[in-house]
């Protein structure tokens, strides 16, 4: 399992790409593989203001119901539609077309709280 190099992490398994004064953030590589199959996902609406570590919605799969934590707190600025009839899609390409919001943080420095791909992949192999 391979640990993108340009992205953050959370212990919980979310991922957030830093783009100048946003972030887009989804879940790991080992989150849905752990989910299995996921057949909805629940996201928040455009302008809600999220703080790291809250959740900011919820995925399901064929073998749970789990939140979905925020790695940084800001504003939504985007949520990705194509979730809605498409849930799969995070299965499929998480670090990609599985993206799921977009954030404009209210506060950068909380990156330095998230774990850095050397770091996710110590907490992968010590999960394992």
């Amino acid at each position: 399992m391979s640990v993108p190099a340009d992205l953050l992490f959370t212990k919980d398994h979310e991922w957030a790409r830093i783009e100048g004064d946003t972030a887009r953030i989804g879940v790991t590589h080992y989150a849905q593989d752990s989910l299995g199959e996921i057949v909805f996902v629940e996201l928040p609406e455009v302008g809600r203001t999220i703080a790291a570590g809250g959740t900011f919605g919820s995925v399901e799969s064929v073998k749970a119901v789990s939140d979905l934590f925020a790695p940084l707190s800001g504003v939504v600025a985007a949520v990705n539609k194509a979730l809605v009839d498409t849930p799969e899609t995070v299965n499929r390409d998480p670090y990609g077309d599985g993206w799921m919001i977009q954030v404009k943080l209210s506060d950068p420095a909380e990156t330095a709280a998230l774990l850095a791909p050397a770091d996710y992949e110590k907490l992968l192999s010590e999960e394992s």
